[in-house]
C-alpha cells in the first residue's frame, strides 16, 4: 500500500509558512497501516494526516463535503496530541458512520480545535475497506522538517 494525496486547490495556506505543499501518505506496518501528513505549519501536517486516516476507509474522491463535524481534544504534548486528534476523528466515523476527506485544524498550546467535512458513509457508493480501531503510539512523530515544513505521522489498528 503506497497511497499518496496532495491539497486540493481550494486548500488556504497560512500567511508566512514555510515547506512543502501540505500532503498525506500510507505507509507499511506490518498489519496495521501508518498515516503521515506534511505540511507548512503544523495544523497542516495534523489535517493531512486525518485525510490520510480517512483514505484507509474510502477513497478521497467518493466523499462529498458537505457535512461539518466539530472536534476537539487536549493532551500534554503535541504527539499526545495527534494521536488524540485522530482518534477523535475515529470515534466520529465509527460512532456516526461518517467517512471524512477535508480538514481544518486550530492548536492552541495543549488544545486542539478542528472541523472535518464529509457525510454519512454509504456502502454501495463508498464501498468502506476496512474499519480502523485506533491510533496508536507506534512510530509516533510530530516534528519540524529540514526543510521548514511538518509532519505528524503514527500508526492505526485496522
Amino acid at each position: 500500500m503506497d497511497r499518496r494525496g496532495r491539497a486540493g486547490e481550494s486548500e488556504r495556506v497560512s500567511a508566512g509558512a514555510t515547506g512543502p505543499p501540505p500532503a498525506w501518505e500510507h505507509f507499511e506496518h506490518g498489519a496495521d497501516v501508518g498515516v503521515r501528513g506534511r505540511g507548512r505549519t503544523m495544523e497542516e501536517a495534523f489535517a493531512r494526516a486525518a485525510c490520510a486516516l480517512c483514505a484507509i476507509v474510502v477513497e478521497p474522491a467518493l466523499v462529498r463535503p458537505h457535512v461539518e463535524t466539530r472536534l476537539a481534544c487536549d493532551a500534554p504534548d503535541v504527539e499526545l496530541l495527534l494521536v488524540g486528534w485522530l482518534d477523535a476523528v475515529i470515534f466520529e466515523m465509527s460512532a456516526h458512520r461518517m467517512i471524512f476527506r477535508d480538514f481544518r485544524v486550530a492548536i492552541r498550546g495543549p488544545q486542539l480545535s478542528g472541523v472535518a467535512l464529509g457525510e454519512p458513509i454509504d456502502d454501495e457508493r463508498h464501498h468502506p475497506a476496512v474499519e480502523i480501531k485506533g491510533a496508536t503510539h507506534t512510530l509516533l512523530r510530530v516534528a519540524r522538517d529540514a526543510d521548514g515544513g511538518w509532519t505528524a505521522q503514527t500508526v492505526v489498528d485496522v
